[in-house]
């Protein structure tokens, strides 16, 4: 009708959404949602190519005689593998797993393979997310994925008390990729939440890395367990930005242009307070590590960057238009880009001339910077009225929860600038004092 009337209206406010649309996607690519976070250290992201290649090594039918370990192999122990089980053992519920001890790293390790396109069961297991279905610990999660950590809890819950009660000074770590991700992430809050029954073990010897992560928990929930689940995202990877329901993307598989552009849509147009009180809507869990490897539109390669941070309202919330949405989400691609990553941060550490005695105080300043981190962003969460969430007593308590976004965004800069802006000698001696004997102590007003 416009045609008609020798004024397009509705075609100019289209093309203009559409202009608009576009514009805001290409902003997206490069790391342009982390840019704003701190960098990691290469102490604190070191277990995370190790742990690729045991999630790799789950895949094998004998690991005494890999077929397709990577370069260097697995670095596995076949005579420390407590046990491993396939799809048949497992009758469906959930993908392969493992149980493996690592003596070098002082590590009991459960691993849990990602999704496989030829196992229907799998494909049951992720389409079963219906939003709103299902309640844990005050937010909501991916009911699939739950029920699967479920039988996987109760399955080895006595393995795993016996082996946490005789290394007494192992960590207890989850690990996964994609859809074991996700399995993992509900594991690791199972666990935390039911911890009498893997013999009393101390919140802090559990962990949990999510490579690849499914959108599994709401976002109360990934904040409040980013002190013990991280989440490892390759640039582009489409699975941890996917909020759509993955029963919709899957039903669409082969028409994925087309359930792409709708997400795209969607996400680009939905009010940022409408996505933060939605409680239902679920999110890639825990602390959030992005590698980022090529340049803008993928037009070439830059040397690896890890971002790191425990973002409340920018945790992946927008689709990447980019041709490699699908190939960054491939394990063994991310074991590469992970081991060039690590590499490059250690590069720079030895460029650096850090001393060994440094080096042991900034993995112990790591540790405080991510506590305090996680205070800051449960105090955010509570700032932003994200529903059901609060700022549990054994976080502390938070005076200026209520404060409004001027002070929770004045401490989430300050934690973000300082590791890319003060030198080794200046936050050593930010966070630690020497006391009479000439040993470094941890400064009691740190905080």
């Amino acid at each position: 009708m416009s045609v008609f009337c020798c004024c397009p209206i509705l075609e100019c406010v289209y093309c203009l959404g559409c202009a608009r649309w576009a514009w805001k996607k290409c902003l997206y690519t490069a790391g342009r949602e982390s840019e704003n976070w701190g960098h990691a250290a290469a102490s604190e992201f070191e277990p995370v190519p190790r742990i690729c290649r045991y999630i790799l090594a789950v895949y094998e039918f004998d690991i005494r005689n890999p077929l397709w370990a990577p370069p260097g192999g697995y670095g596995i122990d076949p005579d420390q593998v407590v046990l491993k089980k396939d799809y048949d053992e497992n009758q469906g519920n959930v993908s392969p797993y493992m149980i493996y001890i690592d003596k070098d790293n002082r590590e009991i390790l459960l691993l849990i393979s990602g999704l496989n396109l030829a196992k229907e069961s799998d494909y049951l297991l992720l389409l079963d997310d219906k939003l709103g279905q299902t309640k844990f610990d005050g937010g909501y999660v991916h009911n699939g994925l739950l029920k699967a950590a479920q039988w996987v809890f109760e399955s080895e819950c006595e393995v795993l008390k016996e082996l946490v009660e005789k290394y007494e000074d192992y960590t207890l770590t989850f690990a996964g990729h994609s859809l074991g991700a996700g399995v993992v992430t509900l594991l690791t809050m199972l666990v935390v939440k039911n911890r009498e029954r893997i013999g009393n073990i101390d919140r802090k010897r559990i962990k949990c890395f999510a490579i690849a992560p499914a959108r599994c928990v709401s976002l109360n929930l990934a904040v409040r367990y980013a002190d013990v689940i991280n989440s490892v995202v390759l640039q582009d990877d489409f699975m941890p930005r996917t909020s759509v329901a993955l029963e919709v993307l899957f039903k669409f598989l082969f028409c994925f242009p087309c359930i792409l552009c709708g997400a795209c849509i969607k996400e680009t147009f939905m009010l940022r307070q409408q996505m933060l009180q939605d409680p239902r809507r679920l999110y890639a869990p825990g602390r959030l590590y992005h590698v980022i490897v090529r340049k803008p539109f993928g037009v070439g390669r830059i040397s690896p960057v890890v971002k790191t941070a425990v973002p409340v309202d920018g945790r992946f919330e927008h689709m990447v238009l980019s041709c490699h949405i699908l190939t960054d989400h491939s394990i063994a691609l991310m074991e590469r880009e992970f081991s060039n990553a690590l590499d490059t941060l250690k590069e720079k550490d030895r460029v650096l001339d850090i001393p060994p005695q440094q080096r042991m105080e900034r993995s112990s300043a790591v540790a405080i910077e991510h506590s305090v981190e996680h205070r800051a962003a449960l105090a955010r969460a509570v700032a932003l009225d994200i529903p059901e969430s609060y700022s549990p007593s054994e976080y502390g308590t938070f005076r200026n929860a209520q404060g409004g976004d001027d002070s929770d965004k004045l401490l989430t800069d300050t934690l973000g600038s300082s590791r890319s802006k003060e030198s080794w000698d200046e936050l050593a001696d930010r966070l630690f004092e020497t006391d009479e004997s000439g040993q470094m102590v941890l400064k009691t007003n740190v905080y």
